[in-house]
């Protein structure tokens, strides 16, 4: 593996089905605005209740994409 320079951005993603599929909501999405994705750290988890139960997760991820030499 070569020197690289990274850029990371840190993004909220959501789901009312599961932790792992807002974390997949959110990888997703900014796959589709970004190029060379290649690494995520799950920072934060949440969720909202609705009725007693899980309504909603939420997971802040900070996202490390390679900077074009």
């Amino acid at each position: 593996m070569g020197d690289h320079v990274y850029k990371v951005v840190e993004l909220v993603g959501s789901s009312s089905k599961s932790i792992e599929d807002a974390i997949e909501n959110a990888i997703g999405r900014a796959g589709k605005t970004l190029s060379n994705l290649d690494w995520f750290e799950v920072v934060d988890t949440r969720g909202h209740i609705d009725g007693g139960k899980v309504g909603h997760y939420q997971v802040t991820v900070k996202v490390g994409f390679r900077l074009k030499d």
